[in-house]
């Protein structure tokens, strides 16, 4: 269907289309994909005896009463009877009018939730409806749906506005774009049936699964949209297979003598990966690779040896960190690896000194840096590279895709794009890494270091804080280190977390003869620099910080990890927080300090962790508890809201999500660009952009 504009439909002018806007509707198209969040039954009358406390529904009934009551305020009271009971109707705010309406005798029918009242079952400000004399009450044909709103418009409107553009629809249906074969082996309807059935359900319909998201219906609309996203995510990708990029063919003696050098011998699945990578490097399209692997996997150095194979070729690499602490990280692991080969690498951010600043930018510019480690300060302008090749980003669910896109921007020149590799230590389930990066290729390393420890978990009331302020001591004497966690700075009277600086002061106090250092975000990047440092060389025994640790600090000497207010964090951060311990050959602790009482999500989320140190089962559980946003961080990536579909509920449809693509792909290219055009609209490169 073309897009039909808004002023087409009756009642709507430039105010309203405004309102409308807020939405997310622009066309009258869009009007049937905005879909019910539930849906109240006004089918059939229900007896006044029958009613049951907590039900919405429908009755009618002759006013016995009207009176005006001051009860603490002032209240119109309606008492109405069927014949089978009585209820009453309650309005704090009304007027004369509607006061004179509700005389002895009249007969309505009122909608609304029953209550339990002082005097029996009552409706506080139900819709009501007067009718004429002789005339009996009238049901709805469909249940009533009731659309997510905005400030000025009202359901009514809604309703009447959909009602016109099903209308519309009914003239001219919408183009079938999925194969016949596909919906047949699903059980799902035509497209204009499922619309049609979703905002008007007849009576009797299935309200749990429609609302659930189960509905044949749902599910109909459900697929299309993934489809329509995971056709444009490998549309990016096979648009870059048409993209130049150098090829970096030269390097492998070099990445082989760094590689033997090494203190430590790589695992298989970290030699696994840095095939993929060392192959995708070499071929004259861009390497658009994303690698997963759990907290002390090792993906630094797998990112290195990529670093170093584009550097011996004789072009630049840029890392990207999300936070200044992950980035400092990053600049002393390469530095310490890279500067015994001759290779300086340059250091940019927002903090940095102007003159340091000049120094690194001049470097970068003319090329004698070879690796770039920064923050988002690298895609920031009066930043030239003279030749980059290669961008890694670390982290890459913290950054939206302009950022991400603004620095591949740096690399473009005569010899094409550069290469990216994207890293996460937050595991993906397969179906949303599915629904999410189609346009990446994936790889994971899914094994441990040997000597790796797996983190004993237990959560602990904080009422039990004096126990596991003895647990530190005892740590500590045995010649160990502690992280003590907290998610708040300074003390706050709207969140009741207890304090880095409070916590700080506490443990100073409670353990005099121990060294407690603080660290946390606000402080000075010399400072948390100094910090971190004097933790890692065994000055600082206890460290106390805010989340700045959750990524990229390796002490291996830390072997407890004590978390306050666990219950109000994520599966997968706490996951992160766990990893910074069990980096020795230490059995190593993690403690979950939380204010009870705990809710039934907080208790699973904590039984998960203690259950298992798996991060790809701790990501699945994290998925299913908090949701697809949360966890791949959707307002930063810029991956675009779904409108009916849930990645969660509907993840079941992914691999035949991939399945019809790749038909459609093949043998269909145009019906796929049409199911594109059809959910994303001008939005189709979103990833590009």
């Amino acid at each position: 269907m073309p897009a039909t504009p808004l002023s087409t439909l009756k009642g709507v002018g430039p105010a309203l289309a405004k309102k409308l806007g807020k939405l997310g509707l622009s066309c009258v198209e869009d009007l049937l994909f905005l879909l019910p969040l539930r849906y109240e039954d006004r089918t059939q009358l229900v007896k006044i005896g029958a009613l049951a406390a907590g039900a919405r529904c429908l009755v009618a009934g002759e006013v016995l009463l009207s009176e005006v009551a001051f009860r603490g305020r002032r209240n119109l009271l309606v008492r109405i009877g069927d014949g089978s009971g009585q209820l009453t109707l309650r309005f704090f705010h009304f007027s004369g009018q509607q006061q004179a309406q509700f005389q002895p005798g009249a007969q309505l029918t009122c909608f609304g939730e029953v209550r339990r009242g002082s005097s029996g079952f009552e409706m506080i400000h139900p819709e009501y409806r007067i009718l004429r004399r002789g005339r009996d009450a009238a049901t709805d044909e469909s249940l009533t749906p009731v659309y997510p709103s905005t400030e000025g418009v009202q359901q009514g409107r809604l309703r009447y506005l959909t009602d016109q553009a099903l209308a519309a629809m009914d003239e001219r249906p919408p183009e079938e774009l999925l194969p016949a074969a596909v919906t047949a082996k699903l059980g799902m309807p035509s497209l204009a049936d499922a619309i049609r059935y979703l905002h008007r359900p007849p009576p009797g319909a299935a309200v749990g699964e429609l609302q659930e998201g189960r509905h044949p219906c749902r599910q109909r609309l459900a697929f299309e949209e993934l489809l329509a996203h995971f056709l444009s995510l490998r549309s990016l990708r096979a648009m870059a297979e048409t993209e130049s990029a150098p090829a970096l063919t030269g390097g492998r003696e070099r990445v082989d003598e760094f590689v033997a050098g090494l203190p430590f011998a790589l695992t298989g699945a970290q030699r696994r990966v840095v095939g993929d990578i060392l192959r995708d490097l070499e071929r004259p399209h861009p390497m658009m690779r994303l690698i997963q692997g759990d907290v002390g996997s090792g993906k630094t150095v797998v990112a290195a040896i990529a670093c170093l194979k584009a550097i011996a070729c004789g072009v630049q690499a840029a890392i990207m960190a999300p936070t200044e602490i992950l980035a400092e990280q990053h600049w002393r692991s390469f530095a310490g690896w890279f500067r015994p080969l001759g290779i300086e690498p340059a250091w940019l951010s927002g903090s940095r000194k102007a003159a340091a600043r000049r120094e690194a930018l001049k470097a970068i510019a003319d090329g004698s840096a070879g690796l770039v480690v920064g923050t988002h300060a690298l895609f920031q302008e009066g930043v030239a590279f003279e030749r980059l090749a290669l961008v890694v980003i670390d982290e890459q669910h913290r950054f939206g895709v302009h950022q991400r896109m603004a620095l591949r921007d740096k690399g473009v020149g005569d010899n094409g794009h550069p290469h990216q590799l994207v890293m996460t230590a937050t595991p993906i389930p397969r179906t949303l890494a599915m629904a999410a990066y189609a346009d990446l290729d994936t790889s994971v390393i899914d094994e441990l270091p040997p000597g790796r420890q797996p983190v004993t978990t237990i959560a602990v009331p904080d009422t039990r804080r004096a126990e596991i302020v003895e647990r530190v001591r005892a740590v500590v004497a045995s010649g160990r280190q502690a992280y003590w966690v907290c998610p708040l700075i300074e003390e706050s009277d709207v969140l009741d977390y207890q304090a880095a600086e409070k916590s700080y002061a506490m443990l100073s106090e409670a353990l005099p003869d121990l060294r407690v250092g603080l660290v946390h975000g606000r402080m000075r990047p010399a400072e948390k620099d100094q910090g971190m440092q004097a933790f890692k060389e065994g000055l600082i025994q206890v460290l106390v910080a805010t989340t700045v640790i959750e990524v990229g600090v390796d002490v291996p000497n830390a072997s407890l990890m004590i978390v306050e207010n666990a219950e109000r964090m994520g599966l997968s951060q706490l996951h992160q927080l766990r990893g910074r311990v069990g980096r020795g050959a230490t059995r190593s602790h993690c403690v979950l300090l939380y204010k009870g009482p705990l809710g039934r999500i907080a208790k699973e989320r904590l039984a998960v962790l203690r259950d298992t140190n798996d991060g790809f089962v701790v990501a699945q559980r994290d998925l299913e508890l908090r949701g697809p946003g949360e966890l791949l961080g959707t307002r930063q990536t810029g991956l675009p809201d779904y409108r009916v579909a849930d990645l969660v509920r509907d993840a079941e449809l992914m691999p035949q999500v991939r399945l019809t693509a790749e038909s459609l792909r093949r043998e269909a290219p145009g019906q796929a660009a049409a199911i594109v055009r059809r959910w994303l609209g001008d939005a189709a490169h979103y990833g590009k952009v």
